[in-house]
């Protein structure tokens, strides 16, 4: 798929609005369990997809083991808005903060299905090309290694699967890709299920 028909199954820069609902969540997997009340934080990420030689790939990254919440983690750079922002300018400042990438790297093409998560987020992704792989540095702080990912094999349903765990005797499912010796799950691999099925509708539907 080409950016241009990627950004035709995107939703407009423009179109973002705050506190606008999630379409897609942790509970998709557990529609027993009932999201939490209160507020919701706001915030975002930037899923770039970058051509290599061999075709696109996502740019993760393996959160720092000194972090206080989701150590270790595989993430999409991105965190919470700051006020006034709206989600591509968290998305680009995070994208620069952690990984030094530059906004003048990338082009945006849209955005994808809002996603609400277990942990009191909700979380937009805003979808950016790149022509090449940048140049990335992480934030020691922050990012304890950078990878990429070929699109084609997160895309692929063979390649995900619906795990879970149990705590205080609830089972709660979620989805999981490995790539080599990683796991990619949760709210990430989340993420990258609902945009590879709104892709893959606009697709079939371009076909």
């Amino acid at each position: 798929m080409t950016p241009d028909l990627m950004a035709t199954a995107l939703a407009p820069i423009v179109s973002w609005r705050a506190a606008e609902p999630a379409v897609r969540s942790d509970f998709d997997l557990n529609p027993d369990m009932t999201p939490p009340g209160g507020d919701v934080v706001e915030a975002a990420v930037l899923v770039v997809l970058a051509q290599a030689a061999a075709g696109p790939e996502v740019i993760l990254t393996r959160r720092a083991d000194t972090l206080a919440r989701h150590t270790g983690q595989i993430a999409f750079p991105g965190g919470r808005l700051d006020p006034g922002e709206t989600a591509v300018e968290a998305a680009l400042r995070e994208a620069w903060e952690e990984v030094g990438l530059s906004p003048d790297d990338v082009s945006l093409l849209g955005l994808g299905d809002r996603y609400r998560t277990g942990t009191g987020y909700l979380v937009t992704p805003v979808v950016a090309w790149a022509d090449a792989p940048p140049r990335l540095t992480p934030s020691p702080a922050e990012v304890a290694e950078i990878f990429a990912v070929p699109w084609a094999h997160l895309v692929d349903p063979a390649n995900r699967r619906r795990d879970h765990y149990e705590l205080e005797g609830v089972r709660r499912h979620f989805w999981s890709i490995d790539w080599r010796n990683r796991v990619i799950w949760g709210a990430t691999a989340g993420m990258i299920v609902a945009l590879a099925d709104r892709l893959a509708g606009r697709a079939e539907r371009a076909a």
